[in-house]
């Protein structure tokens, strides 16, 4: 059956297509019995108003175009929670797909959410080159998270990521490690700040930084692993590890139980981001907390700032991590 149209409605509620726009429009100039026919009859048709076509006639959008860099990270799952309750109160729409981690996907990725013409676009993470999203910010408002900007077209959204390795780092000599190993993030643009926490941090305690190349997945974090195991002996294997993320922690945790040493009682992990995998009671891994919920309504707000107020200069959160300690670190066993 075909969908049906303002015009359906219209003839079976005895009113005019204009009549039926301004109804869907929650406009006050209707009166409410009118207002009540149009409702109904557009209950009995099944009518659904048509979020595109309406954007396009009033040369204004509700939607937000969101494009996650990877679907299996708890990370921004609970970002996008964050933006969708803020969303729903600003009354906009999300639109969401993923760039898998690819710079070319995520490319393609982006070019289909500005084919719906949003009012934004939220880039969460993103690899693509800096003049793609320079180039999109001239179609639309666009908030980054977990990336900088100094484009003034664009919006971040951060946390510190050099105060939060070095809260990590903090915590394990505070418990007595010595030989603390981080497993980094790779081409992630929240890597750089990390890997730099670390090392300042390592130096301010006289300790000697090592860094493994990694990436912010488990797989990368079993590799990393290995690799150690091949570097060091049993006596002289790190004692703790500082991992990328979450994601990258539990990888980490997969191979040192594969290999035959123990969490925390032969080597203690600490992860970053707090996600929702971090908190489970047989994983109880020690993190990095960054305040994803509010990342994400913070994006929101900006983009709504941007479309209803007008506002032109740019927006720069950064927020602050704080350290949650669970099972996964104790002092050093040998």
């Amino acid at each position: 059956m075909a969908r049906p149209t303002m015009e359906d409605v219209a003839a079976r509620a005895g009113v005019s297509r204009a009549l039926v726009s301004l109804v869907m429009r929650n406009s006050p100039k209707v009166s409410e019995h009118r207002r009540r026919a149009v409702l109904d009859a557009a209950k009995d048709l099944g009518y659904q108003p048509h979020i595109m076509a309406r954007s396009l006639a009033s040369r204004t959008s509700n939607i937000v175009g969101v494009m996650v860099s990877d679907l299996r990270n708890a990370f921004f799952a609970d970002v996008v929670e964050g933006m969708d309750a803020a969303a729903q109160e600003s009354d906009l729409e999300l639109i969401l797909n993923t760039g898998r981690r690819s710079a070319a996907r995520e490319r393609t990725a982006l070019e289909s959410l500005l084919s719906f013409r949003p009012g934004g676009i939220i880039l969460l993470s993103p690899i693509l080159p800096a003049a793609a999203i320079r180039e999109a910010a001239r179609q639309a408002p666009l908030v980054l998270v977990s990336r900088t900007s100094t484009v003034a077209d664009i919006d971040t959204v951060n946390d510190d990521g050099e105060i939060g390795a070095a809260l990590a780092v903090d915590h394990l000599v505070s418990l007595g490690h010595r030989r603390i190993v981080h497993l980094d993030g790779g081409g992630a643009f929240t890597s750089a700040p990390r890997r730099k926490g670390y090392r300042a941090a390592m130096q301010r305690h006289g300790l000697e930084p090592m860094v493994v190349p990694s990436e912010h997945t488990d797989s990368a974090g079993m590799a990393a692993v290995r690799k150690l195991l091949n570097l060091f002996s049993r006596d002289t294997f790190p004692t703790a590890l500082v991992c990328g993320n979450d994601f990258n922690a539990v990888g980490a945790m997969s191979a040192l139980e594969e290999a035959g040493l123990r969490v925390p009682e032969d080597v203690s992990i600490v992860g970053y981001d707090n996600t929702s995998l971090a908190a489970l009671r047989h994983v109880a891994l020690t993190t990095i907390d960054q305040p994803r919920i509010q990342m994400g309504r913070l994006a929101i707000e900006a983009l709504a700032e941007r479309l209803r107020d007008g506002r032109a200069a740019p927006v720069r959160r950064r927020l602050q991590p704080s350290l949650v300690v669970r099972s996964t670190t104790a002092a050093p066993g040998r």
